[in-house]
């Protein structure tokens, strides 16, 4: 009787065993089949960073991440400054003249809770992506010597950094708190699922820069943003027309309890008191949403894209060709990395390798 029981557990650890393998295959298989008919689902975060602590923003993060893969998207996207927050509402003490100690304690919280790029937090982004499968797109706060960008990183589903988009203009008071990218940090990337960039926020007011992304034949434009006004959604609208791609806004929403209780904000102090109220959105080619724009609550939107869409966009209007005007308006672009410093040795160096 031992030996039968025995034997009838190993055939049935076998059928399960046979079971699982069937399952992932098939699965595997279904997302194969799904992306090579150009439909895929993508992923949109609205939801708020733990401000000024990485750890627990990037647990959140991470969690968040497995439930986007878990409704089957294969690109995911979190709001700009995710990891380690926005910091609306704080003025970091300074006025024309003068910054208080109290404003450089708050920025040395921010500074401390950013991220190095390269470094274990992206490492550990890396494995999300890889574990989940997905093409992960994730806004930090990076931190380069002493100063702080707001930035974009790219992870694709074997866990690779793909690169980084710094934000070339702060909008207002940023511009106390981080520094500007160059233009050698404007990336679009060609995936199997199509050519993914992203632009940060009133970047997306910068017509000239809409426009490079364009030339790169951007066609998943993914928009992280702070801005909750909902003149931002009809924004989305108007760039995924006149781009023709598909046009991915996602931005926090965010309590006053999400923040530290020593956190002076000019929005209120009530715990309940939102203060950013989201409008993250999926919009298609021709400018209708496909998901969202919501601003109710922490949400992750999804939205399943058809490929197909994008040459019948492009058949009637196409920004960077049929639809340019090259003889009378033309645009340069300075790709090149503009560090502060350079040495001769490093630039000989650089001639050799040419």
């Amino acid at each position: 009787m031992q030996a039968a029981a025995r034997e009838w557990d190993a055939l049935r650890l076998q059928r399960n065993r046979l079971c699982c393998y069937s399952f992932f295959f098939l699965m595997k298989h279904h997302s194969k089949q799904e992306t090579a008919n150009g439909v895929f689902t993508v992923a949109v975060v609205q939801a708020a960073s733990v401000a000024f602590d990485q750890k627990r923003t990037l647990a959140k993060a991470l969690d968040l991440t497995r439930d986007a893969a878990k409704r089957g998207a294969k690109l995911v996207l979190f709001p700009e400054a995710f990891i380690s927050g926005y910091p609306r509402g704080l003025d970091f003490g300074a006025v024309v003249g003068s910054r208080t100690d109290a404003g450089r304690e708050d920025f040395k919280r921010y500074f401390e809770s950013a991220v190095d790029v390269p470094g274990p937090t992206v490492d550990t982004l890396s494995k999300a992506a890889r574990g989940n499968s997905i093409y992960l797109v994730m806004g930090v706060i990076e931190r380069e010597r002493g100063t702080l960008y707001c930035c974009v990183l790219f992870f694709a589903p074997d866990g690779t950094f793909l690169g980084k988009h710094r934000k070339v203009m702060p909008t207002a008071s940023e511009r106390l708190i981080w520094g500007y990218g160059d233009g050698s940090t404007m990336p679009v990337f060609d995936t199997p699922l199509g050519k993914v960039g992203a632009v940060i926020c009133w970047e997306n007011y910068m017509p000239l820069l809409r426009t490079y992304m364009y030339s790169q034949g951007i066609e998943i434009y993914c928009a992280p943003t702070a801005d909750h006004r909902p003149t931002w959604s009809a924004s989305m609208q108007h760039i995924a027309a006149e781009g023709r791609c598909f046009v991915l806004g996602c931005n926090q929403f965010n309590r006053r309890s999400d923040f530290p209780k020593n956190y002076s904000t000019a929005f209120g102090e009530k715990p309940d008191t939102v203060l950013s109220r989201g409008g993250s959105c999926i919009v298609s080619p021709f400018g209708e949403f496909l998901a969202g724009p919501n601003f109710e609550d922490e949400t992750i939107l999804v939205a399943e894209l058809d490929r197909g869409l994008l040459p019948k966009a492009k058949f009637d209007f196409d920004a960077v060709g049929h639809y340019s005007r090259p003889d009378i308006f033309r645009l340069t672009v300075d790709d090149q990395p503009k560090p502060p410093v350079t040495t001769l040795s490093s630039q000989a160096k650089s001639k050799k390798a040419e």
